[in-house]
């Protein structure tokens, strides 16, 4: 079932892709929330509300230190099929990764989810 026409979140997402977020982290790497290790630091885009009712989420995969706040380029969207609660993917400005690359840092959380790496 093709949902990308029926997220609220993904429409949110595109207008990021290829462009640079800042973003504030609120699960460092390292934390452990609802039982889930974050692997990575996960966080939001400030002034933003998805339809989950909070800020825009974000994966950022450009550091294995716990950090407060990141900013890079957004180089892809995770896209849950069946939850409208999609995740930017960010890395630092001049880093790309695969599709490969991606999956492995995010499938801590996303393994969890059906879900489709969009880019542009």
């Amino acid at each position: 079932m093709n949902t990308q026409h029926l997220s609220q979140s993904l429409e949110m997402c595109k207008k990021y892709l290829g462009k640079k977020v800042k973003i504030v982290i609120d699960q460092p790497y390292g934390t452990f929330y609802e039982g889930i290790k974050y692997e990575l630091n996960y966080g939001y885009v400030p002034n933003t509300t998805a339809p989950d009712g909070e800020g825009l989420d974000a994966y950022y995969l450009s550091s294995q230190e716990p950090l407060k706040e990141a900013e890079g380029i957004c180089i892809a969207i995770i896209h849950r099929l069946h939850d409208d609660d999609d995740k930017l993917v960010i890395v630092a400005e001049g880093q790309n990764l695969t599709n490969n690359e991606i999956e492995t840092a995010v499938t801590f959380r996303e393994k969890l989810f059906d879900h489709e790496i969009i880019r542009e």
